[in-house]
């Protein structure tokens, strides 16, 4: 089975061997950083729409992590288009974090189709160092498919546990690897090389649920699913929640 996913990943550096080398040069990155958000902003409403019912759920229980002001604080790490906004509960104070600026517009259109949110303020940052954000500062920090391309998400939770009050949540849903014994978890193999480029470092194999369990948190609440989606590779899903 390795020799065989050995030679279909060949295949595959062949196949897009023009991606390969704008990368070598130092211009894909360029390129992808640019191109994504394009392609996110619709993407992202048909992962609403697919995932509406999932999402709803994992949004519903948001205000009951508001502080003693009643008001919730929340942080969306890796919040790309705003794809979440119209799930958080009315009078949410929300930050943004995302290392790429050019997110900036989608959100801020997002931001108008939600009136009932106050954006508190837009940090161009990755998640990895968060040092804008004073520790115990948020009620909620909210991440969803973004584990899967983080450069280190034990950092990334690190950080999640420092600006989270004591009580305070953080809610995911990520995109996961398969069972490694299906087919679709051999194919999340082979085409996870090419995928981490095309699509801005997303990881095809990360398995997410093992660094949330070794996080830290006083409790973990997390389900594994396979989500309605159209796209196979990234059908497998977990959700839910830990608490500081």
């Amino acid at each position: 089975m390795a020799l065989a996913i050995f030679i279909l990943q060949l295949v595959v550096y062949i196949v897009t061997f023009p991606m390969y080398f704008l990368h070598f040069l130092g211009l894909w990155s360029w390129i992808c950083k640019r191109w994504f958000p394009y392609f996110l902003s619709r993407f992202s409403v048909m992962y609403n729409t697919q995932m509406a019912s999932r999402k709803q759920e994992l949004f519903s229980h948001l205000q009951e992590f508001a502080g003693p002001s009643g008001k919730l604080s929340l942080l969306e790490l890796g919040c790309g288009t705003g794809t979440n906004f119209k799930f958080y509960p009315p009078g949410c104070r929300v930050t943004c974090i995302d290392p790429n600026p050019n997110f900036e517009r989608f959100l801020f259109k997002s931001l108008a189709e939600s009136r009932h949110l106050q954006l508190e303020r837009f940090v161009v940052a990755a998640g990895e160092d968060m040092r804008e954000v004073a520790d115990g500062s948020v009620d909620v920090v909210v991440c969803t498919l973004v584990l899967c391309s983080v450069r280190n998400p034990e950092q990334i939770l690190r950080e999640v546990r420092r600006v989270l009050r004591p009580g305070g949540a953080f809610c995911f849903m990520e995109h996961v690897a398969d069972e490694r014994s299906t087919w679709n978890y051999f194919w999340q193999q082979v085409l996870d090389p090419a995928w981490f480029l095309l699509f801005d470092g997303c990881k095809l194999t990360r398995e997410s649920w093992k660094t949330l369990e070794r996080a830290g948190f006083s409790k973990l609440k997390l389900q594994h699913v396979q989500a309605p989606l159209s796209w196979t590779l990234v059908r497998p899903h977990i959700y839910g929640y830990a608490v500081k």
